[in-house]
Parts: structure tokens; sequence; C-alpha cells
């Protein structure tokens, strides 16, 4: 009890320390996709992250969270390994 009571502590006092993926992004398409970053799951956050950069002739470079339980991000997911083990990936 009381080393769950010392963790709890120790989390709350990490000062500005927050999950990135508050919220979640849009639906996306696969050729928009520059750069995909899967991040480990923090004490702090309830899911993994998985942060997607696109890229549109109309707004830039955007980033944006996706949710990794909805079905599209599973298909992306699945669809950036085989191109990445093509090395068809482009990173900076």
């Amino acid at each position: 009890m009381q080393e769950a009571l010392q963790a709890h502590e120790k989390m709350l006092s990490l000062v500005g320390v927050k999950c990135k993926c508050s919220r979640k992004g849009p639906k996306i398409r696969f050729s928009n996709v520059r750069k995909l970053e899967i991040k480990p799951r923090y004490p702090f956050c309830v899911e993994e992250m998985i942060i997607v950069t696109l890229w549109t002739r109309v707004r830039g470079e955007q980033q944006h969270c996706l949710n990794p339980k909805r079905q599209n991000t599973v298909r992306l997911l699945k669809w950036y390994r085989v191109w990445k083990e093509k090395g068809r990936v482009y990173e900076e």
C-alpha cells in the first residue's frame, strides 16, 4: 500500500509533464505520411503514442496523434511496416 502511495506521489511531483496525445488526430491518407513515430506508453498516459507527420499542399507539414485502437491506425501501421521493409521510407 505504501509503495503504491509513494509511486503515486512521485508521479504527481512531475511538473509540466502530461501526455502528448490528449486529443486524437483525424483520419489520414497514407499518401500524405512523411514520418511515423511509435512511442512507448508513459506512466502518465493511458495508451502508447502514435505520432504521424503529414504533408499536404494546402496546410504544409502537420503532426497528429492517432488512436492505436482505430481500424485505420492499425491498417496504417501494417502498411508502414511493409513499406519500411522495402526500403521506401522518407526520413529526415
